[in-house]
């Protein structure tokens, strides 16, 4: 990764992790169509819903004939955390229009903020429209791409949890933490350490009283506020 924030920088950027895409999103068309889904539904869960741990979880409620509209809530409940990545993001566009902010906003994933934020360890601490939305593009690209894959090859596999392809987008997000973790260059990995460990905790207790995706909404919340007082300790 260097300092250049070209749209061919992002692209040069993105593509380790637009190839960590393709074991997930063919993973997904695998298991989209091995639980009944014809090809052209799982593409456009793709599409459009372009979310992986949303994804999984609708194809898990469908193959168990939940309400569409538990099928809604808890897709935007496992969503909204997104609404912190983009307000994490949204302060280096500020002289960005606001239709270009919302197009990088209906892109960003996990793993493009993560690779925003190490950018800037790179850039002084900027960020460039062309450099974001070309990982973006190239991201959303392969995953469709790879799900349309997995979709064909879906039908000659009869019993996809015995490959393991529902522990594929768990072990994307280790790979990505174990990323920030080392390359991080402004808090350092004790205090990164610390945080994780304050989720964790967070995570644990607010599972006690709250659902799974509430209680993760929550402990990420705890953990970023406890981050910001720990940067200010610093």
């Amino acid at each position: 990764m260097t300092s250049e924030l070209t749209g061919k920088a992002g692209i040069k950027d993105a593509l380790p992790t637009a190839l960590g895409y393709i074991s997930i999103a063919i993973a997904f068309g695998i298991l989209g169509r091995t639980s009944g889904l014809d090809l052209l539904s799982v593409m456009l869960l793709s599409i459009f819903t372009y979310t992986g741990s949303a994804q999984f979880v609708i194809i898990s409620m469908l193959a168990t004939h939940s309400s569409i509209w538990s099928i809604v809530i808890s897709t935007l409940l496992i969503s909204s955390r997104m609404s912190l990545m983009s307000l994490t993001v949204a302060p280096y566009f500020n002289q960005t229009s606001l239709s270009r902010n919302l197009w990088l906003g209906s892109l960003l994933t996990d793993e493009t903020f993560a690779l925003s934020m190490n950018k800037l360890n790179y850039t002084e601490h900027k960020l460039s429209f062309s450099w974001l939305n070309a990982a973006n593009l190239l991201a959303y690209l392969v995953w469709a791409a790879a799900t349309l894959t997995g979709g064909l090859v879906g039908q000659l596999i009869k019993d996809p949890e015995q490959l393991g392809l529902s522990f594929a987008l768990v072990a994307m997000f280790i790979g990505l933490m174990y990323l920030q973790l080392i390359s991080d260059r402004l808090m350092g990995i004790t205090r990164q350490l610390i945080i994780i460990l304050v989720v964790a905790i967070s995570f644990y207790f607010c599972l006690i009283y709250f659902s799974a995706n509430i209680a993760l909404l929550l402990a990420v919340i705890i953990g970023s506020s406890i981050g910001v007082v720990i940067e200010h300790w610093y």
